[in-house]
């Protein structure tokens, strides 16, 4: 079944209105995309790690362009009828000009939702000031609003992914994203569920993303419900798992010239019928 990018973009606003917390899980290619898209998933969103190790680069150094970036985010858009969001890191560019026209080529591709960073990608300086983070925040939701389909901005701030341990400014700049009109906000890496649950009160009633699935967190969708989250994604968690799985089995045979991974591989014909399915 068609569904044009206005629907896609009204589905998706509606998921982030609720009632409810919902899962927007983070495909790495177009086959990871369909696969999640027939196991009963509302939404997608991309992830910058599983496009930069698809391309055999290092994530988060500034050696993916844009154009790489939104032709990865095409492919996953036309591999599924879900609507989809994309990491889009700083926006390639420091200025609220750049983001802008990032989000308008965003949307040319088929996306129905994005994210903004303040992350400078400058290890020296690793969080863009307030006001100029404010700023861009600002130049993509206006860049959105004169869509003619509904595009979730999603204002990220960036200090516990970069060893700034700092909640009260984490909080401060994810308010002040809200009032310059992102439609969600984002705190990955948050230390603990309370921190989280404080970010939920402090921007309420914008939905708020929250990132899961990493090493012994404990987190689960009934617990982040609970503390006020509205979307979960796993970032880098599922291609990272893939990943391992691969690494397990070459290591197996490298270092033991043995073959038991096939044993839990998934088979030919169950992957096979996931890509048939449009």
């Amino acid at each position: 079944m068609f569904i044009n990018q206005s629907e896609k973009g009204k589905r998706f606003r509606a998921l982030h209105e609720g009632p409810g917390t919902f899962v927007i899980p983070n495909p790495s290619n177009a086959g990871t995309a369909r696969i999640l898209s027939s196991l009963g998933f509302k939404a997608l969103a991309t992830t910058s790690a599983g496009v930069a190790f698809s391309l055999g680069r290092r994530d988060g150094a500034g050696l993916v362009s844009r154009e790489e970036t939104l032709e990865h985010a095409r492919e996953i858009v036309e591999a599924t009828d879900l609507p989809v969001s994309a990491d889009l890191e700083k926006c390639f560019g420091d200025e609220p000009e750049i983001v802008a026209e990032t989000i308008r080529k965003a949307a040319a591709v088929g996306l129905v939702g994005g994210s903004v960073e303040d992350a400078t990608g400058d290890p020296n300086r690793p969080i863009y000031d307030h006001v100029l983070a404010v700023e861009r925040v600002a130049a993509a939701v206006a860049a959105a609003r004169a869509l003619p389909f509904p595009f979730v901005v999603v204002g990220r701030a960036e200090n516990f992914l970069h060893g700034r341990a700092d909640l009260k400014d984490t909080l401060r700049r994810l308010e002040a994203y809200a009032e310059a009109g992102a439609d969600v906000l984002y705190a990955p890496s948050l230390p603990d569920l309370e921190a989280i649950r404080m970010v939920c009160s402090a921007v309420s009633p914008r939905a708020v993303n929250a990132l899961a699935g990493g090493k012994g967190s404990g987190l689960t969708v009934a617990n982040l419900a609970a503390a006020g989250v509205r979307r979960i994604s796993v970032g880098s968690a599922l291609t990272r798992a893939a990943f391992g799985a691969f690494l397990r089995a070459a290591r197996e045979i490298a270092e033991k010239g043995t073959f038991t991974f096939g044993d839990e591989a998934a088979s030919f014909a169950e992957i096979s019928e996931f890509m048939s399915k449009q």
